[in-house]
């Protein structure tokens, strides 16, 4: 079965449709189908049936030591939160960088850089090995653009960054914890709406990039309109995240590699720059002329 988030449904990453390193994961119970890992963990070998352990290999079994991720190789929580902070501090690092080297009017620049982060992004979607230095590059390039731009946000409307960041945390806190609490349950058909759903909501917004760069304006920009778009693009962040959070746990359980961190990594890191810069332009709307 599929991984439902896009980053990590490609060849090399969580998905193991056959089992992990040759290890057949078997049929699996309707209450485990929505998760993607919920098979028989790759390193979890047993004897076979109808052998008979000695008292000495049970003491043996029992007196050794637990099998911690140096051991296994297997992806671990604390392995996820340290390659996401990694990835957060090099993305905030390249933006601190760019709002005290480029003016507000030389933003251009950081369009261009902001084309590169994109294709960077693309090969590490779909890449089929994890690419640690890749995803730190596109970190950099990403924060780059983001300080940039934010920059020119906070000179139109002070102090938009630092609410825009507060609203970031909150939305990420909050979706972490109502996924936690068992609030928000991702299955195939939650996840199908959902994804259907965003790609409506980057057609229309190329759509109406194309519109306002021959001078029409659709109204996504402001009013009302603007609002309810921009609520349902942070509304998309956050589903993307319940997407993150659901393979990561899925990934741990099943046994994923320690590489794979970095691929969770890269997918909270495009789930929380696109809450962002939808937090950034909703207040825009709301303080309008301000």
């Amino acid at each position: 079965m599929r991984s439902s988030n896009p980053v990590f449904s490609r060849e090399g990453s969580f998905t193991r449709d056959s089992g992990y390193a040759g290890f057949d994961a078997g049929p699996r119970s309707s209450a485990h189908a929505d998760n993607p890992y919920a098979q028989q963990a790759p390193y979890a070998q047993q004897a076979p049936y109808g052998t008979q352990l000695t008292d000495q290999q049970l003491a043996e079994m029992y007196g050794a030591p637990s099998a911690g991720p140096l051991q296994t190789g297997r992806m671990t929580m604390d392995d996820v939160v340290a390659r996401t902070a990694l990835t957060l501090l090099t993305l905030v690092a390249a933006g601190t960088a760019a709002w005290f080297t480029v003016p507000v009017e030389s933003y251009n620049v950081a369009v261009l850089v902001a084309l590169a982060a994109f294709v960077v992004g693309l090969v590490i979607t779909f890449k089929r090995s994890v690419s640690p230095p890749l995803i730190l590059l596109y970190a950099g390039l990403e924060g780059f653009f983001l300080g940039a731009l934010s920059k020119v946000f906070e000179t139109l409307w002070p102090g938009i960054v630092i609410q825009a960041v507060l609203g970031t945390t909150a939305v990420f806190a909050a979706t972490l914890i109502a996924y936690k609490s068992g609030r928000i349950r991702v299955t195939p058909r939650y996840a199908k709406i959902g994804i259907s759903i965003a790609i409506g909501f980057v057609i229309l917004l190329l759509v109406n990039s194309i519109a306002w760069a021959f001078g029409a304006d659709l109204g996504l920009r402001s009013g009302p309109l603007g609002i309810l778009v921009g609520l349902l693009g942070i509304a998309l962040g956050a589903f993307f995240l319940t997407l993150d959070f659901n393979d990561i746990e899925g990934g741990i359980r099943g046994g994923a590699p320690q590489q794979e961190s970095w691929r969770a990594a890269f997918g909270l890191t495009l789930s929380l720059v696109w809450i962002y810069l939808e937090m950034l332009r909703l207040i825009a709307i709301l303080r309008g002329d301000d």
